[in-house]
């Protein structure tokens, strides 16, 4: 009876042990008609997975782990174009010129996956997909299980079909991005800044219900908060580029 207590305690421990370390596992997949160039991006004090930036191809799946309590954003590029080094140009989304990022951030308009995942002793992790700066891909970001309450955040329409003239972003007479109206427009207003920084004073637009009516589970303005930041708790997420509608 002994040996079996003992067993029981070590298989707790090693279980216990297990859920400390435990990382969270990142699924990609493109859905688009072109290769992506997913960048990513550590915020302070965190790594930058991939070294900031890996391919994928079209229909491609790439899994990798982040360490619990990690936090960042990650964002797709398209019409990239690089040299044996990584030295090259993304016609959306670039980081410099380069294919690993290392820790800076993609030139907008880019439609950002944000995240920040909790820890064992505070498990519950937070993600959005925001358009505050602009939009250039379609993307969603799903759980895996998690239970109850676990949403979808995204936006799956091609925003650049219905983007306003002023807004446009064009490569060869194409669209390849939609500004932001703080982007395109530069004033407090639309940038929640100055004397419209706060809350209560950073209200929606006549553009952000715009982007807010077409997808209406992204941040379509900085204080977006009650209908765009998701909860879970679970140990796997799917980030979609080019989702299928539903």
């Amino acid at each position: 009876m002994e040996a079996v207590t003992k067993l029981q305690a070590l298989f707790f421990c090693l279980f216990f042990s297990i859920a400390l370390t435990h990382e969270i596992q990142l699924i990609f997949v493109n859905n688009c008609n072109s290769s992506i160039w997913p960048g990513t991006q550590g915020s302070a004090g965190n790594i930058s997975p991939q070294n900031g930036g890996f391919h994928l191809g079209v229909g491609e799946e790439v899994t990798f782990n982040v360490p619990n309590g990690w936090s960042g954003r990650i964002w797709g590029r398209q019409g990239c174009c690089f040299d044996e080094q990584g030295n090259g140009f993304c016609q959306t989304g670039d980081c410099n010129g380069n294919l690993y990022c290392k820790g800076r951030g993609g030139a907008p308009p880019a439609t950002l996956v944000e995240m920040t995942f909790g820890t064992p002793q505070s498990p519950l992790h937070y993600y959005d997909v925001s358009l505050v700066d602009g939009f250039n891909l379609p993307v969603t970001m799903s759980p895996v299980g998690g239970g109850v309450g676990c949403g979808i955040a995204g936006c799956e329409v091609n925003l650049n079909v219905c983007c306003p003239s002023k807004f446009e972003v064009r490569v060869g007479g194409k669209i390849v991005g939609c500004k932001s109206a703080c982007l395109a427009l530069q004033t407090d207003k639309y940038c929640c800044t100055g004397e419209f920084e706060t809350p209560s004073s950073c209200k929606p637009t006549l553009f952000s219900h715009l982007f807010k009516a077409i997808c209406p589970r992204a941040y379509s303005f900085a204080y977006d908060d009650p209908t765009s930041l998701n909860r879970c708790r679970a140990s796997r997420y799917v980030i979609t580029f080019c989702p299928p509608r539903k």
